[in-house]
């Protein structure tokens, strides 16, 4: 496994929040570079959260966890469902496929939850996940290339086609019981049945076909280990002088791949097997970060041992910086400094990794934008992993090749797209703003706003409160 690569190529959004159908390719077609990188622009409230929150929803779905009940609110509102459907590249020394992963997603009521419902006077509901369909392509005898299900759960059945089915149970029917009952189980718990772990075990000990497990074990392992999402849900943390701290750290005897939450109004308890992976990996940040904020390095304070309710031993510690060699807790450092620290080890793994994504929101909340630009365009131009994110500030538009670049629209039906027309020697930046006053591109970018409208609105706003 250690020497293959998986990838996000594309993924298409339909009736998912404002979104009522979109697609977006990550691929950058003009020129071919080690790293992937999309940076998403647009108005507010035009799809780019979506896109964020469609990732999230892809590695609830590849880790096999319960998708949370808020995603039920996301679905369109004039529909019945979501649905997401993600490509793949899972890269091989020897071989490249192409997998494509698709689910649905429905508001159903939460029949566990109907006790606690009659006192509040809520119908209670919870997210179901259906039709999933797992699929890949080969080179047919002709040498084209053909998709083909590996797995399809829009059944009564098990799944089909009938012969992989077999190929995992065979004519072993107490098998094919169990995995039906895990099959409404999922769906039960709100969570993925093809990357289920009672369906990923099953496949571990009976399935023949090599190809097949290999497929499905390296978007499994995709999910648990390579792809992070920061989402506005990590962003808001921050605020409340909570510091998110996301990791994915390697020595020359382990991996360790996990998070904490540091609070930092006082001591933060973390696990005492979790305090020397923090360590390290506030050593290695602090090499970057000294030369992204000239004089700033960041330290943990080991405050001791203490037990847990749970009986468990846990260190108390505080983050510190040191600016100057003069050390203040870290609560004091700006909201930028903070939201740079939070992702900092995520972006210095992307710089070295292939097989990682990271999916962030806002990446530019409180992040000066002359940095944002040079920290973008380094990891796009010398780095090897994936980057998502959405972003406001427009001075990447400057600094990265315009292939990383794509915007929302303000058409629900066609809710991404790439600029057209747009020239070597063309500024991004101004082009975009150009777009936006003149509208030369097939779909609308901006919905126009009336300045004198804006003015007359404020005035009568102020009138209604007698100012």
């Amino acid at each position: 496994m250690a020497s293959r690569i998986v990838r996000i190529e594309s993924i298409t959004i339909d009736n998912f929040k404002n979104v009522t159908h979109g697609t977006l390719d990550f691929e950058n077609k003009r020129k071919d570079y080690k790293a992937s990188v999309l940076g998403l622009y647009g108005q507010n409230g035009s799809g780019k959260t979506a896109l964020i929150d469609a990732i999230h929803l892809l590695k609830l779905a590849l880790c096999g966890k319960a998708v949370p009940k808020k995603y039920a609110d996301y679905i369109n509102v004039d529909t019945e469902y979501a649905t997401l459907e993600y490509k793949f590249v899972v890269r091989y020394p020897e071989i490249v496929y192409n997998v494509w992963y698709q689910f649905s997603i429905r508001k159903v009521i939460d029949e566990s939850a109907a006790g606690n419902a009659e006192t509040t006077n809520e119908i209670a509901t919870k997210v179901e996940i259906f039709d999933e369909v797992l699929a890949f392509s080969y080179k047919s005898k002709n040498d084209k290339m053909r998709k083909a299900p590996l797995i399809d759960t829009r059944t009564d059945e098990l799944f089909t086609p009938k012969a992989k089915m077999q190929e995992l149970v065979g004519n072993d029917k107490e098998k094919y019981m169990d995995l039906l009952v895990t099959k409404r189980l999922t769906k039960a718990t709100s969570r993925s049945f093809i990357f289920s772990r009672e369906l990923i075990n099953q496949y571990r000990r009976n399935c023949r076909n090599e190809l097949y497990m290999k497929l499905i074990e390296s978007l499994y392992m995709f999910g648990h280990r390579e792809l992070f999402v920061i989402d506005t849900e990590s962003i808001g943390l921050i605020s409340l002088n909570t510091l998110p701290l996301v990791f994915k750290y390697r020595n020359e005897i382990s991996e360790a791949v996990g998070g904490v939450l540091l609070s930092l109004n006082g001591p933060a308890l973390i696990p005492e097997d979790t305090y020397g992976i923090v360590e390290n990996v506030i050593k290695n940040m602090n090499i970057v970060l000294e030369q992204l904020v000239p004089g700033l390095r960041i330290g943990v304070v080991d405050l001791g041992s203490t037990m847990t309710k749970d009986g468990k031993i846990a260190k108390q510690i505080q983050l510190i910086s040191l600016k100057n060699n003069k050390q203040i807790p870290f609560c004091y450092e700006s909201e930028g400094i903070k939201k740079i620290v939070s992702i900092l080890h995520l972006l210095i793994v992307i710089y070295n990794n292939p097989s990682v994504t990271v999916a962030i929101v806002e990446l530019d909340s409180g992040v000066f934008e002359y940095l944002l630009g040079e920290m973008l365009n380094i990891i796009s131009e010398k780095g090897k992993g994936q980057l998502i994110f959405t972003s406001h500030n427009l001075r990447p538009l400057e600094t990265i090749d315009k292939g990383f670049i794509a915007f929302t629209t303000t058409n629900q039906k066609n809710r991404y797209i790439r600029l057209t027309n747009v020239k070597g020697t063309n500024n991004l930046r101004d082009f975009y703003y150009r777009d936006i006053v003149l509208g030369e591109q097939s779909e609308q970018v901006y919905n126009p706003t009336n300045n004198f409208e804006i003015a007359l609105a404020f005035r009568e706003a102020g009138e209604a409160f007698g100012s």
